[in-house]
Formats: C-alpha cells, sequence, structure tokens
C-alpha cells in the first residue's frame, strides 16, 4: 500500500493531501497495487512492454525526449526564483491509459458540464433566472470580483461564452473521478498534451500503433474550425481573420501562445500590434492595416481594454470591448467567463446541470462545504483538522488551511478568521489520487497523477479530443504534479478498443 506523506505546496496538493488510513487506487494493477501479479487489462501491452525493456533503454530513451523537448523549446516559467526562470519541462515516458468505456463515460459527463457552465453564464449576463429562482444565491454571482457588469445585456455569437474549457480530474477508484476545478478563462496546458504525444511516437511508434491508440493533433485544426464557427454577425468577408493575442515574451505560456498560433495558422499578436477604429479591430501588417474578426485572447479580463477595465493596462487594445459591443469582433473566451471559475461557484455547478438541462450530473464534485451556510460552518469549524480549507477567491495555495498539516493554533486563528467572513471560506475533505506506473531512477514505480482534458464549444456543440493533460508527481510519496514544484507529464493514450 502506497501512503503519502508529503508536504503540501499548492491547492490541488492540499485537496487531495493523504490520509495513512488511505488505500490507493492504482490504474495499472488495481487495488492490489502489493501483488506483482495483479495487472488491469488495459495495461497488459504496457506491462509486457516494460517486462522487455532493460530500465538502461528506458533511461536513454527518457534522454533522448529531454533533448527533443529542449530543441523543440518547451518550456515553462517559474518566477520568483532568480536566474534563468525557463526550463524544459519534465516528461515521463510510461503512458497513462485510458480505455475507451471510460473515456466514453468521462467525455460524456464533461460535455454535460460544460454546457451548464455555458448556459450558466448567458444566463447571468441577461434574464438571470438561476437566480431569480434562488438556486444561487443573488449576492454570490453579482458581488463577485468575476462578475463584470459591462457584458450584462451583450450577445455573444452562438451564445457560446466558454469556447476553450480545460476541467480537472482526479480518479480515486476504479469508476470515481472527480472535478477537481473549472478552467474556463484562459486554460492551459494542451500544447503539452500535444507535443508529449509527438514525442511519444517519435521514440515508441510500435508500441503506439500496437495500442491503437486515438490520435490528439487535430485538436489545433478543431480549436479554428471552433473560432470560426462563433464568428461575429458584422464579419468583414467571407472568411474570418482569426489571431491569438498573447501578454508577450515574458508570460508563463508563452510558449504554448507560438505553438497554438502556429499550428493553427494564424498571427501572433500583442495588444500593441492591434488597434480600433469605428469599433471595429485592425491588425498592423506590412501592407497596412487588416480588420480582425476573432480574437483567441490569452490574457486576462483586467488587461484587454484600458477604456473599461484597468487603466494602466498597457498590454490590451483601447476600444476593444466597444468593437465587441458593436458586435465586430468574437472574443475567444468571452469576456466575463471567469466567474465560472470561481471556487464558490464550482459548488453549484451539479444544481446547474439540474436546473438547465435537467439531468443529473454524470461526474462528481468534490464534496464542498460552504461556510456561508451555517450548518457547514459550524461542521467545518469542529473539523478543521481534518479538512482543506480555501478562500473563495484565492489561488495558487495561498490563505488556505491544510488541517491534517496544521497546528492546534493555526486552526484557532484560521477559525477566528472563517468566523469574522464565514461567506469567503469553503472547505473539502482529503482525496488519494490514483497511481500510474512511472520511470524513476531506480525503475518503474507508482506515482500520483491528475489530468485535464480539454473541450472545445463552437455553434455545433461540444467536441473535445480523446487524452488530456496528465500531470504527474515525479518524486516518491509526493502529490505535487505542478510543474514548478517538480512534476511532469504523461502522454495520456485514450484506447480504441
Amino acid at each position: 500500500m502506497l501512503v503519502c506523506r508529503s508536504m503540501i505546496n499548492t491547492a490541488e496538493d492540499a485537496l487531495l493531501s493523504d490520509a495513512t488510513d488511505t488505500r490507493i487506487f492504482d490504474e495499472m494493477s488495481g487495488w492490489a497495487g502489493t501483488d506483482p501479479d495483479a495487472l488491469r487489462a488495459a495495461y497488459a501491452g504496457i506491462r509486457e512492454w516494460l517486462a522487455q525493456t532493460p530500465h538502461d533503454r528506458l533511461h536513454l530513451k527518457r534522454r533522448e525526449a529531454e533533448v527533443l523537448f529542449r530543441r523543440i523549446g518547451i518550456t515553462f516559467a517559474v518566477y520568483g526564483e532568480g536566474g534563468d526562470p525557463e526550463r524544459i519541462l519534465p516528461f515521463d515516458l510510461v503512458p497513462r491509459i485510458v480505455t475507451a468505456d471510460e473515456w466514453s463515460t468521462l467525455s460524456r459527463g464533461l460535455a454535460q458540464r460544460v454546457r451548464a457552465l455555458n448556459a450558466f453564464l448567458t444566463d447571468i449576463y441577461h434574464a438571470q433566472d438561476i437566480l431569480k429562482a434562488g438556486v444561487i444565491p443573488s449576492d454570490l454571482v453579482l458581488r463577485n470580483v468575476g462578475y463584470l457588469p459591462q457584458m450584462q445585456g451583450l450577445h455573444v455569437p452562438g451564445n457560446v461564452y466558454t469556447h476553450i474549457a480545460g476541467i480537472d480530474l482526479v480518479r480515486t477508484d476504479e469508476n470515481d473521478f472527480f472535478v477537481l476545478e473549472d478552467n474556463v478563462r484562459t486554460p492551459s496546458g494542451v500544447s503539452y498534451m500535444l507535443e508529449n504525444r509527438d514525442v511519444m511516437m517519435r521514440l515508441f511508434p510500435d508500441l503506439l500503433s500496437a495500442h491503437q491508440v486515438r490520435p490528439v493533433d487535430h485538436y489545433p485544426s478543431s480549436l479554428r474550425d471552433t473560432l470560426c464557427s462563433v464568428a461575429p454577425p458584422n464579419m468583414a468577408g467571407a472568411q474570418p481573420t482569426v489571431v491569438l493575442l498573447t501578454p508577450g515574451i515574458y508570460n508563463s505560456a508563452y510558449y504554448e501562445h507560438t505553438f497554438l498560433a502556429d499550428q493553427m495558422g494564424v498571427e501572433l499578436v500583442e495588444g500593441q500590434d492591434l488597434f480600433v477604429a469605428e469599433n471595429k479591430v485592425f491588425m498592423r501588417t506590412t501592407e497596412g492595416p487588416k480588420r480582425v474578426d476573432i480574437i483567441y485572447r490569452r490574457l486576462d479580463d483586467d488587461f484587454l481594454d484600458p477604456l473599461v477595465f484597468r487603466p494602466d493596462s498597457t498590454l490590451g487594445v483601447p476600444g476593444l470591448i466597444d468593437a465587441y459591443r458593436a458586435g465586430n469582433v468574437t472574443l475567444a473566451n468571452a469576456v466575463g467567463a471567469g466567474i465560472a471559475d470561481d471556487k464558490m461557484i464550482y459548488t453549484f455547478v451539479p444544481a446547474m446541470i439540474r436546473f438547465y438541462l435537467g439531468e443529473e450530473p454524470l461526474l462528481n464534485n468534490v464534496p464542498t462545504r460552504w461556510c456561508g451556510r451555517r450548518d457547514d460552518c459550524q461542521y467545518v469549524l469542529e473539523h478543521l483538522g481534518e479538512l482543506v480549507v480555501k478562500e473563495v477567491r484565492g489561488s495558487g495555495g495561498y490563505g488556505m488551511l491544510v488541517g491534517p498539516k496544521s497546528t492546534r493554533a493555526e486552526q484557532a486563528a484560521y477559525a477566528e478568521r472563517i468566523k469574522a467572513n464565514p461567506g469567503d471560506f469553503i472547505a473539502q475533505p482529503t482525496l488519494a489520487l490514483s497511481t500510474c506506473p512511472t520511470l524513476v531512477d531506480e525503475g518503474v514505480a507508482p506515482r500520483h497523477v491528475d489530468l485535464r482534458p480539454f473541450l472545445l464549444v463552437g455553434s455545433n456543440g461540444v467536441s473535445m479530443v480523446p487524452g488530456g493533460l496528465t500531470r504527474v508527481a515525479l518524486r516518491e510519496g509526493s502529490l505535487v504534479v505542478n510543474s514548478s514544484q517538480g512534476g511532469g507529464t504523461k502522454d495520456t493514450w485514450v484506447l480504441n478498443h
């Protein structure tokens, strides 16, 4: 039995912290993780491959992968540590396997969730029926910093707000997947999913072929098709002009911005490359101004337009929101979509599914208590030592209490914070992440993983590539899957059968 005893470094890590009596589900060996003869059928080919391949050859292939990543320039940025912040993304050679049946269940649940989130965003910026029905307290939405009154009544093309979504999942046993959080503002990581597959195809083409793995390389074309499907009503020509708006080279996801723009065959632009005239957006080119119809923006709302949001922003485009209101440009994801990323709003997604779709949720939320409810608050205060308590609008692991890792003094101090502003806090139980076989210095060993599938929403509905970004905690016993904390990534294989 694998028992995790690592320090907690991020909100996700804290949520999934260990309990000493918790069994860990191993995705290759199932519940019999200590039985060397146990094996789940989907991993039979991987077990055979690992048994037949000498460890020194695997380590050689790992070094080849590092060389490929370095040549390609696949990096991520880590700030605040001094020196060169650019690092090569750690990559594990042993793929994660998802069966066809598992993916069928996941994809239906993910599509259901994203449809409900999009319906919620459409509703709160128009009729607000869910607030009038009392399903969600109005103050939680209308006084939320993620809610942008500037978007009220503004009709977006196709009523699509969540064009690109990344939904974080964890697995706890054979059949249970939990949604950790919804990313519908500017989700990142899809470039690593695509590059991981490319590297695996170069290193182990026969292994991929033998497993009949579903492809993911069509994602960029699907993304472009999705964006074009929601072109603005006042489009300039027969075919829309798409650009990708980046904050610039100092953004932590800049590699992904350049990669996706190149793969889609669109221009990568910064705010200074665009201007607005007569409520239309233009791109500066060597041949003169060119009208822009669709902006895939990787820039947060606050920085998009200094005339509407932060006046000190030099990253955005003055007048962009006026062009948006006039129906002359599509912004993906839609402005104001970030409220659906809020940790408090997350707790209401199952209710959204029932309210808008009339269906029961196919994927579970992590059970969450909101301290704004009296009974929940009392329970949380009485069980602080067992729970992970987080600020509703916190991020990056800041401002939270990890109960199992905290002292009585820390719990007492945190209890006073909750009592002062109970509605600002949520609490969740600890869960145990599943593990997957991973190449380490000593050989192959189980390491914890999570999964971020990517969904595309256009005028024709929801689509997704089969798979996603699997993040893996490379250190023994660690739950830290974040790359800046020593985590890495795996290729995710969805099988045809």
